[in-house]
């Protein structure tokens, strides 16, 4: 069972926190404990999964697994530690537990505990060594080393070898800590008594159980070569740029042998002490120069330790070392490791709202491996880190969607190295949208025209407004305003769809009863609280032709036989009447033209095409009938047209004096001038009476005074006429002009007394027609 091992303690601020070290071993079986992570963030299982807690691996590969209910951190998947660190010590697999509500990251790493699952193995089953017999006691002998994967106590600890006569060995160890062996003559070599030793040597580790492998040594003992080679130095120290090409040389050893022939021959060769050296380095058994076989990276392997043997033709050897010390160079660019990220953040978010959680990761050492990250461009973003390698990305000011709704936000971390490398990550940031915009109107006043009489339900226009915002908040609902009190319901006329802003008319208006109205409507977002704007919507009534003209005068329920009075010495261009009428429309459908329908003398009359006077087109003859009917047809303008007629009934009569019918063709057709022509009319008439009764009087009392004179003789047929005329003395035409403030009262010559119509004139005497009649006809020109 994994023990967990608290190292640090959880400081939690904000987003920051320390690592926290766990340990379990290697290999551990799926679904082993290895801590309970909610314990020590000091959170209960509930809490924990509330807060969505989840682990996010360093790598591309997930070993671990959290239960979010208990907060157990088990092993999800086995791990070999020699596979995932192979010499590494220790081996740590990183991770980070994030909790949401609020954000918060804390970093941990478990250590993977070596266990004794390798047993220490030699690459060559048989060794063979060849020692001269002249070597002395003392003498030591590299033996080839096993290899053995494991770490620590686990490794390879020690050698042994069987009982033999001539040797023992001696187990070393190098400065990387690994442990080779050296075999030790005992005692000197008789090639003679014995060519050849043999034994095994076995190579043990320091698991519980111990592990260990066995091979073969057969030891040739070599004919007297009394020099062995000798190398220049014993340990050389090099180094090598990572990323060198491959073949590219490292060093150069070299030996000398104070032997002659072929026991003076130096052979070179690198002794196997590693597989890794065997796969890295070669060299030239002639000239002792060590190059690449491959590449070397620094991140994988930073110190090289080489054995070179040299072997002079006799089979003496002699041995050095050479350290290859590998430098980094900036071959690795940094790596952005998105942790956690918010796709979509409200416009309405305040500054340094966390966006995304990001690591920063660079495989290089030094300055080369140092970072630093920037947001290249200008954006509403900034950087705050975090720890060593972590980061947040963060709104540094207010957002707005209407400007911008999305952000494509580059981060971009680059390294201290010469030349720099950079790496960069972008997101895609949407803003979501708040009710931050009213609706606006495309125009502050809509004027829209209807014409009177259009049926219920007929469109009128379109109002228009636009919000900024988007989705719901951009929804426009529109309404027409209630009128303030005491104003007219203009409501009730139009109509205003909700939703596409079409006004309709509610039903039919009358231009003669309203002619414009104005009403507000309010446009309306669907966001909350909601936002509106208020625009004035004015409806101008267009006038339509459907009122027919209106005959005034003469009126319509007048008899056409008491109509006016024309003298038979009418001139042309007498006037005998006015047709007055009016039109309800305005405008061209309002505009009114006179025009003579139907006659009985067709050329004896004409009316005023605008202003509707009757007057005689020629002079009046004594063959025209006494009697005239006209029909005056009266027609607006409208399309279609509408009219009305007038019919006017004109008796042609005698006996107008010439100043009667002088002041008839001077009367002026204005119209009268309201209750100054009344009060002018009362007194006129006042002073006549006044004047007739003085005549009356002066009369009675000169035929008092006169009693002995005889009367005077009137003729008969005024003594004995029914009409009731005075004598032909006293009989006066009173004359009115119409249109002036100044009438006239005339005396005139005196006219004979009014005779029946089947009375014959007197010698002398002219015909006329019935006086009342006469007046009447003055009364209505003076009018």
């Amino acid at each position: 069972r994994a023990v967990a091992l608290i190292l640090l303690l959880l400081c939690v601020s904000g987003m920051r926190a320390e690592t926290a070290l766990y340990s379990v071993p290697e290999e551990a079986e799926t679904g082993s404990f290895v801590a309970n992570i909610a314990k020590d963030l000091g959170l209960t299982g509930e809490e924990l999964s509330a807060r969505q807690a989840r682990l996010v691996p360093e790598g591309e590969k997930q070993y671990l697994q959290l239960n979010q209910h208990t907060g157990d951190l088990v092993v999800r998947e086995q791990m070999d530690r020699e596979e995932l660190c192979g010499q590494t010590e220790p081996c740590l697999v990183r991770f980070e537990v994030l909790l949401e509500s609020p954000l918060q990251s804390f970093r941990a790493e478990v250590s993977l505990t070596d266990i004794n699952d390798h047993a220490p193995v030699f690459l060559n089953k048989e060794i063979v060594l060849k020692i001269p017999e002249s070597a002395v006691p003392e003498a030591r002998f590299l033996l080839e080393s096993a290899q053995d994967p494991d770490v620590g106590n686990n490794s390879l600890q020690h050698y042994n070898i069987s009982s033999n006569d001539y040797f023992h060995i001696y187990t070393r160890r190098r400065s990387d800590g690994r442990r080779y062996a050296e075999l030790v003559l005992d005692r000197a070599l008789d090639r003679e008594q014995q060519a050849e030793v043999a034994f095994s040597v076995t190579a043990v580790d320091g698991g519980s159980p111990p592990r260990s492998g066995t091979a073969l040594i057969r030891v040739v003992v070599l004919d007297t070569n009394d020099n062995i080679p000798v190398f220049t130095r014993s340990l050389y120290k090099v180094r090598v740029l990572e990323n060198s090409a491959e073949g590219a040389p490292v060093v150069v050893v070299s030996a000398t042998d104070l032997d002659s022939g072929t026991n003076g021959e130096i052979a070179y060769s690198i002794v196997q002490n590693s597989e890794e050296n065997l796969q890295t380095f070669k060299i030239n058994p002639e000239t002792g120069q060590i190059g690449l076989k491959k590449t070397v990276d620094y991140e994988e392997t930073k110190t090289y330790e080489i054995d070179v043997q040299a072997t002079d033709g006799g089979g003496l050897s002699a041995h050095c070392k050479v350290e290859v010390q590998v430098e980094d160079v900036n071959d690795n660019a940094p790596e952005v490791i998105i942790t956690s990220f918010t796709s979509t953040v409200s416009e309405a978010a305040p500054p340094n709202t966390v966006v995304a959680l990001f690591n920063v990761r660079d495989r290089d050492s030094g300055d080369n491996g140092r970072t630093s990250c920037e947001l290249p461009g200008e954006q509403p973003f900034s950087i705050t880190p975090l720890a060593a390698d972590a980061y947040a990305l963060v709104t540094s000011e207010a957002l707005d969607r209407e400007e911008v709704a999305e952000y494509n936000v580059t981060v971009r971390a680059r390294d201290e190295g010469s030349p720099a490398l950079s790496a960069s990550k972008t997101l895609l940031v949407r803003l979501l949208d708040v009710n931050d915009n009213a609706p606006t109107f495309a125009q502050a006043v809509y004027t829209m025209v209807l014409s009177e009489n259009e049926p219920a339900g007929t469109s009128l226009g379109r109002l228009s407004a636009t919000d900024a915002d988007a989705g719901k908040n951009a929804g426009v609902r529109y309404a027409l305003e209630p009128p303030p009190p005491g104003a007219p319901a203009a409501a009730s006329f139009v109509s205003v769809d909700t939703e596409s802003g079409t006004v309709r008319a509610l039903r039919p208006l009358d231009y003669e009863e309203v002619r414009a109205f104005e009403v507000a409507v309010r446009a309306t977002d669907g966001g909350s609280p909601p936002l509106s704007a208020q625009a004035v919507l004015r409806v101008v009534v267009r006038d339509e032709n459907d009122n027919a003209p209106v005959v005034l005068h003469p009126p319509p329920d007048s008899s056409a036989a008491a109509g006016e009075l024309v003298p038979r010495w009418a001139r042309a261009g007498y006037l005998v009447a006015k047709v007055v009428a009016v039109d309800a429309d305005a405008g061209q459908n309002a505009w009114l033209s006179y025009e003579l329908a139907k006659a009985t003398e067709p050329g004896l009359f004409r009316v005023g095409l605008h202003s509707g006077e009757v007057r005689t087109a020629r002079a009046v003859a004594e063959r025209d009938a006494p009697r005239q009917r006209l029909v005056v047809l009266v027609r607006d303008r409208g399309q279609p047209p509408r009219s009305a007629t007038a019919t006017l009934g004109i008796a042609l009569v005698d006996g107008f004096s010439d100043a009667h019918l002088r002041v008839s063709e001077e009367a002026p057709a204005a119209e009268p001038d309201g209750p100054l022509t009344l009060y002018l009319i009362v007194c006129l008439a006042c002073v006549s009476a006044l004047f007739l009764a003085t005549a009356v009087a002066a009369v009675v009392r000169r035929a008092r005074r006169s009693e002995a004179e005889t009367l005077p003789t009137f003729p008969k047929a005024a003594t004995e006429s029914n009409a009731g005329s005075l004598p032909r003395s006293y009989v006066y035409d009173v004359c009115f002009a119409a249109g002036t403030v100044n009438s006239e009262f005339r005396f005139l010559r005196p006219l004979f007394p009014c005779l029946p119509a089947e009375l014959p004139p007197g010698p002398g005497e002219q015909r006329s027609s019935v006086c009342s009649q006469d007046a009447a006809n003055l009364g209505e020109e003076g009018d």
